[in-house]
């Protein structure tokens, strides 16, 4: 099976500030970049992958995109605009005339860090997210169940728009079933304008002793609200690191769609992604077989 690795991280803490990688999360306080990726691509049959950002920052977006106009199995970007800005259009406009500007899929904010839960509802992001549907790129929701009600009534309002919900909206795997939280997704699910990444499941686990078991409740429940034909797979790499090597995030992911016909399979795993995030390579004709 053909593989798009839908949702990747690279970074390098000597250029950028990533404040959360205290703790637990320690670990990942070193550099990450495409010659310690590419291994796992290849034992995997990865053909294609999209980069996500991590930081509220147009430097690392820029750089990404250069990343992947040198890199062909980087076929997309999902980068970081400031959103309560007035010249989201602009800042659109300048990322897509750099070098692999034409690699920009889609814009994501780390929703999940504001305080306010109803971040995404403010009226300069309402009318940011109006730029987005006129560029035509996606918008990852970076969420958890706490603003799962907001992001509701944004993709409600914006149904021009492509939404990615990341992670299935972290659900408590290790502390356990949260009907607030399956509860949110299936309300999420109704819009027809949002997809849902299968992905970062492993380390909303117990790190240290999760089996595809405990993960498989919450596929099968975010497969039953979203359907085969709008989830698509994601790594999270190398956050997954700190739960599972990618090739047993891969394996795990192939497991727990091991119920679904080779066709319902392939969607998840590889059509899906790129029929939502749409990048260039992808039309020319340089990935598909």
């Amino acid at each position: 099976m053909r593989v798009v690795d839908a949702h990747h991280h690279l970074w390098d803490p000597e250029i950028g500030e990533y404040p959360w990688m205290t703790g637990d999360f320690e670990p990942l306080r070193r550099r990450y970049d495409v010659t310690d990726l590419l291994p796992h691509l290849v034992a995997n049959g990865v053909a294609a992958t999209i980069v996500v950002q991590v930081r509220a920052d147009l430097a690392e977006t820029v750089d990404l995109l250069e990343l992947a106009s040198c890199t062909p199995e980087v076929v997309g970007v999902v980068g970081w605009v400031d959103l309560t800005s007035t010249d989201v259009a602009g800042q659109v406009d300048r990322l897509r005339g750099g070098i692999g500007g034409e690699h920009l899929v889609g814009l994501r904010h780390a929703v999940a860090d504001e305080s306010d839960p109803s971040w995404l509802l403010r009226e300069d992001v309402d009318a940011a997210m109006r730029e987005v549907a006129a560029s035509g790129l996606t918008f990852d929701l970076e969420i958890t169940s706490r603003e799962l009600p907001a992001a509701t009534t944004l993709v409600r309002r914006h149904a021009d728009v492509r939404f990615v919900l990341d992670h299935g909206a972290k659900p408590p795997v290790a502390e356990g079933w949260s009907q607030r939280w399956a509860d949110g997704v299936c309300t999420l699910a109704e819009s027809p304008n949002v997809w849902c990444k299968l992905s970062g499941l492993v380390t909303e686990a117990s790190w240290s002793e999760w089996r595809t078991a405990d993960l498989q409740p919450y596929v099968d429940h975010l497969l039953g609200a979203f359907g085969v034909s709008r989830a698509l797979f994601g790594s999270d790499w190398p956050v997954c690191e700190l739960a599972a090597p990618y090739d047993q995030v891969v394996a795990a992911a192939v497991e727990s769609l091991s119920a679904l016909d080779d066709g319902d399979r392939r969607k998840i795993m590889y059509d899906n992604a790129l029929n939502v995030y749409r990048p260039s390579r992808i039309s020319l004709g340089e990935v598909h077989s």
